[in-house]
C-alpha cells in the first residue's frame, strides 16, 4: 500500500508518515520499482499502535522507547502522564473560573477587566491580611462577583478572612445560596462547615432548605450551628439536633436559648409540648453532667411549663441535680 492510501485510510498525513520514518517509529517495509514507499499490514498496525499511545498524551520520544524496548514498563509513565493531565485540567478549570467571574462582574471595558483580574489575584493570595483587604475594600466599579465570594467563603480556613468573606457574600445580594449549597454536601466536614456558617447569614426559604439538609450532618459541628440557626427561624425540625447539643455539651447554651425562643413564640403550644417531652425523656435515661444541662435548660423554657417538671426534679436522687432544679424554681418564683 502506498503512502497517499495509507494516509486516506489511517487519517494521518503523509507529512507526519514521513516524519515517523525520520524519526524511526515507522518505516515501510519496502519500495516499489519506482522507489515510492510501500507499506505491508505489520507497518498499518505500527502506525495505528504509534497514533494509540499518541491519544494517551506521550510524546514521539515516548512512543518510540515504549514500541521498541521490550522490557518497557509503562506504570510509571502512565502514572506521571495521569498527574500532568490533572495538573493541567486544575489550570484549565482555574481559567475557566476566572473567565467565568469577569464574565459575571459585567466589565465596561479591559480596565475593569484588570480590576477584577487584580482582585481575584487578592483572593487568591497566600497572605490572609491581603485576603481579606481583597474582600473588605474592592474597587467600587468591580464588585466582588457573588459566585467567586462563595467559592471563597467555602475554601477560606482563616477565620477573619472567612467572616468578612460571610459579610460581603450577606451584602451582594445575588444568589449566593446556589454557591455555597454544594458545600453542604461535601465529603469535606470543613467545607461542610464553613457552607452552613454562611448559609447562617443569608435570609429566604432558599438558605432554610439547605441549612436544612445539613442537620442530619455526622460531624457535630456542621450539625450544630445548622440547627442552631433553623431553630432560630422557626424550624422545629432542628429541636432534636438542639437538644443533643445540651446532652453532649457542645454550644448548650445557645441551643438551650434557641429552645426556649421557639417555645415561647406565639401559637407554640404544640411545639413547647414537644420541646418539653424531648427534654424530660433526656433527662430521665441522661448521664449526671448531662441531666444538669438539661435542668438548666429548662429555665429557658415559659415558666409554667418548667416549673412542672423542675418540681419533680427537686426530689431527684442526684443531689446535684435536685438542687440546681431547686434554684432554678427560686429564680422561676420570683
Amino acid at each position: 500500500m502506498l503512502i497517499g492510501e495509507v494516509a486516506r485510510r489511517s487519517g494521518v498525513s503523509t507529512r507526519m508518515l514521513r516524519h515517523y520514518e525520520s524519526l524511526g517509529l515507522v518505516r515501510p517495509s519496502g519500495r516499489t520499482v519506482g522507489n515510492y514507499r510501500e507499506y505491508e499490514a505489520d507497518d498499518i498496525r505500527r502506525i495505528f499502535h504509534v497514533e494509540s499511545l499518541r491519544t494517551l498524551g506521550l510524546s514521539l520520544r515516548q512512543v518510540a522507547r515504549a514500541l521498541q524496548d521490550p522490557g518497557f514498563e509503562p506504570a510509571a509513565l502512565v502514572g506521571d502522564l495521569i498527574r500532568r493531565t490533572e495538573d493541567r485540567l486544575r489550570r484549565e478549570q482555574e481559567l475557566l473560573e476566572r473567565l467565568r467571574a469577569v464574565d459575571a462582574s459585567a466589565p465596561g471595558g479591559w480596565q475593569g477587566v484588570l480590576r477584577i483580574v487584580e482582585l481575584l489575584h487578592g483572593l487568591t493570595s497566600p497572605s490572609a491580611a491581603r485576603r481579606q483587604q481583597a474582600v473588605l475594600a474592592p474597587a467600587e466599579d468591580a464588585p466582588i462577583p457573588t459566585e467567586v465570594l462563595a467559592r471563597a467563603v467555602l475554601a477560606e480556613s482563616d477565620p477573619n478572612v472567612a467572616g468578612a468573606l460571610r459579610w460581603a457574600l450577606a451584602r451582594a445580594g445575588g444568589d449566593g445560596v446556589a454557591g455555597l449549597a454544594p458545600g453542604v454536601r461535601s465529603p469535606d466536614a470543613g467545607v461542610r462547615r464553613r457552607a452552613v456558617m454562611a448559609l447562617a447569614e443569608l435570609p429566604g426559604d432558599d438558605a432554610t432548605a439547605a441549612l436544612a439538609g445539613a442537620l442530619g450532618d455526622p460531624d457535630p459541628a456542621v450539625r450544630g450551628p445548622a440547627a442552631l440557626a433553623l431553630g432560630a427561624r422557626g424550624v422545629t425540625a432542628a429541636v432534636p439536633a438542639l437538644i443533643g447539643m445540651i446532652v453532649d455539651g457542645t454550644n448548650d447554651v445557645e441551643a438551650a436559648e434557641v429552645l426556649g425562643t421557639l417555645a415561647s413564640e406565639p401559637e407554640s403550644t404544640d411545639v413547647a409540648d414537644q420541646i418539653m417531652r424531648a427534654l424530660t425523656d433526656e433527662i430521665a435515661g441522661a448521664d449526671v453532667a448531662a441531666r444538669i444541662r438539661l435542668t438548666q435548660a429548662l429555665a429557658e423554657l415559659p415558666a409554667d411549663r418548667a416549673q412542672v417538671v423542675l418540681r419533680q426534679l427537686e426530689h431527684d436522687a442526684d443531689r446535684v441535680v435536685a438542687l440546681v432544679a431547686s434554684a432554678l424554681l427560686g429564680a422561676l418564683s420570683r
